[in-house]
């Protein structure tokens, strides 16, 4: 099923002189290595042809990557657009998506909106880059993949498996991570803009550690308010990225950071777990993702609280089930 539509996506990219390519809001590392490498990709492959990256967004963590194209209204009245690593439409960092003649979606979460003209989604996948390193392969008499392009793809399988730890991973993962490899991916300079800290980063992880919380039940969490945000000089990614340093907690299997978002007057949610799934909880606050990887959203601390409330609950009915857990 899978070849026959990889197939026909490589026919519609074939077809179409212009193409435009774009992501998620609030962009990642597989968002942003999955779009770059592609359009790299395509303009490597097809240099006839006019491709365009467009993003609303901008990710200060990844900015490394450079930046995204400005193209008029007109130009997508011809238009394939290709949406990467988005599964709803609401989260499209482009306002200008429906003035596309047509629309491909290729994407690694659980099908929620299937609001591409081709959809192709593989929830099993560790990243979209996984899945944009298995279409390279599948065509790889017809496709051309740069050191540059393999880069940006190889940085997203990466970032979104947590250097190979993560739910997904599995010996395709790895394989298709060497495939890459072998197209000259440059890994020690990506390495050292992804993990290169300032001392300032350090301090910020000790505020992490002294001042988070650890439920009855194992639940990890901390709130960043506004304040903290701005003693530390933070930005909302940077803010929600602490969730990582509450992860190696021995007993602690679900873990959330709660960002103060002043600008839409909420606040953003990053749950992550081992073992047990949160896909569900994030569901039920207003969010969703992976099983062991999703986001959400609160408007309230009580809601925040209500949501630690829900985690801990999930987390000691599971520990009640089983023994022997890390």
């Amino acid at each position: 099923m899978n070849e026959e539509i990889k197939l026909k996506i490589l026919q519609k990219i074939e077809s179409y002189q212009t193409i435009v390519v774009s992501r998620h809001i609030r962009p990642d590392g597989d968002a942003v290595g999955s779009t770059k490498g592609f359009v790299k990709l395509l303009k490597d492959t097809y240099p006839e042809k006019n491709i365009y990256l467009v993003d609303e967004d901008f990710s200060d963590y990844l900015s490394f990557c450079g930046g995204e194209d400005t193209i008029a209204d007109e130009v997508y009245k011809d238009a394939l657009l290709i949406v990467i690593d988005t599964g709803t439409r609401k989260r499209i960092s482009n306002s200008k998506y429906g003035l596309a003649k047509e629309i491909i979606k290729i994407d690694h979460h659980i099908e929620a909106d299937p609001y591409g003209d081709l959809n192709w989604v593989e929830d099993f996948r560790s990243s979209a880059c996984e899945m944009l390193a298995d279409f390279y392969l599948t065509f790889k008499d017809r496709l051309k993949m740069t050191p540059e392009a393999a880069t940006f793809v190889y940085m997203g399988m990466v970032t979104d498996s947590g250097r190979f730890r993560f739910e997904g991973v599995k010996g395709e993962t790895l394989r298709l991570a060497g495939a890459l490899l072998d197209c000259g991916v440059d890994y020690e300079t990506l390495f050292a803009h992804l993990y290169v800290e300032d001392f300032e980063a350090f301090k910020l992880k000790a505020y992490v550690y002294e001042n988070l919380t650890i439920t009855k039940n194992g639940v990890a969490y901390i709130y960043m308010d506004r304040a903290t945000q701005e003693k530390f000089g933070l930005t909302l990614e940077e803010a929600s990225s602490v969730v990582g340093e509450l992860s190696d907690i021995k007993g602690s299997l679900i873990w959330v950071a709660f960002i103060e978002n002043m600008k839409e007057k909420n606040i953003r949610v990053r749950l992550r777990s081992r073992f047990l799934g949160i896909n569900d909880l994030a569901i039920k606050y207003h969010g969703g993702g992976h099983n062991m990887a999703a986001g959400a959203t609160v408007y309230s601390e009580e809601e925040m609280y209500a949501l630690v409330e829900d985690a801990d609950k999930l987390l000691g009915e599971y520990k009640a089930t089983h023994e022997d857990l890390i």
